[in-house]
């Protein structure tokens, strides 16, 4: 599984993350394109640090939600959210053309992400704005237990689907994740290194109600906001390498 990280969210003096060191180990960068966080430089200096560390570059795009760090759900029409991802993925795009670099996944940020896992009309909407950018994008979705239905409501309009699971979030029995509200959501480092183990070896997650749940994962989604998570990174990256 290639490891993912959201990058690039410092906007202008304040500093978000740690993305020297995360850039060094992982192999996708979710680059915010300013409308949850972001700016232009600090969107032209995540790019620099990722074609240093030959990264996978993809737009992270969310809701026009600077304030609520796009974490709050807005009401679009399919126009209207079209609009505001072409935007911000040409944002990108073009940062990204001007050191050389190509851009190769759209990975939505946030309430958006959560939003469209669980709203299938939405996920329509998010993927035919996909279909439409005039280049070849994949899109980073959740693995569910709904996984196969999404790749083919997907291929439909042509685009490639990137599975992603969670090293720290604990999974419902349909595999979206717990939220944040309730106990336990978060794991501690034993159980999310157990998560990862499971997750290379058997290919499935421990749910809420100690189901086994079956997850087919392109990418691990991981963090790099402070020392002990950019040690967590490393960690699991050996524990991935261990188990190939």
């Amino acid at each position: 599984m290639l490891l993912n990280c959201d990058l690039g969210e410092s906007f202008g003096a304040w500093k978000m993350g740690l993305d020297e060191q995360a850039m060094a180990v992982i192999d996708c960068a979710n680059i915010a394109c300013g409308f949850h966080a972001g700016d232009p430089t600090v969107i032209a200096k995540t790019l620099k640090l990722a074609k240093q560390h030959q990264v996978m570059i993809g737009a992270h795009p969310s809701y026009p939600d600077l304030q609520g760090f796009g974490r709050r759900s807005m009401k679009m029409s399919a126009q209207e959210l079209t609009d505001t991802l072409h935007y911000q993925i040409s944002a990108l795009d073009g940062m990204a053309q001007c050191q050389g670099l190509t851009l190769a996944y759209v990975k939505p940020h946030g309430a958006l992400y959560n939003d469209m896992m669980a709203d299938e009309p939405l996920l329509n909407i998010v993927i035919q704005a996909i279909a439409s950018y005039p280049k070849e994008l994949k899109l980073m979705v959740l693995a569910t237990a709904r996984q196969k239905e999404h790749q083919a409501l997907a291929d439909t309009f042509g685009v490639k689907l990137m599975f992603e699971a969670f090293a720290d979030r604990l999974y419902t029995d349909n595999g979206m994740l717990t939220p944040r509200t309730q106990a336990n959501a978060v794991h501690d480092k034993t159980a999310l290194m157990a998560q990862v183990r499971q997750l290379a070896t058997h290919g499935c997650v421990t749910t809420e109600s100690g189901k086994q749940l079956a997850l087919t994962a392109d990418t691990l989604c991981v963090h790099g906001d402070n020392e002990a998570s950019i040690a967590q990174i490393n960690e699991i990256s050996i524990l991935l390498t261990q188990s190939a």
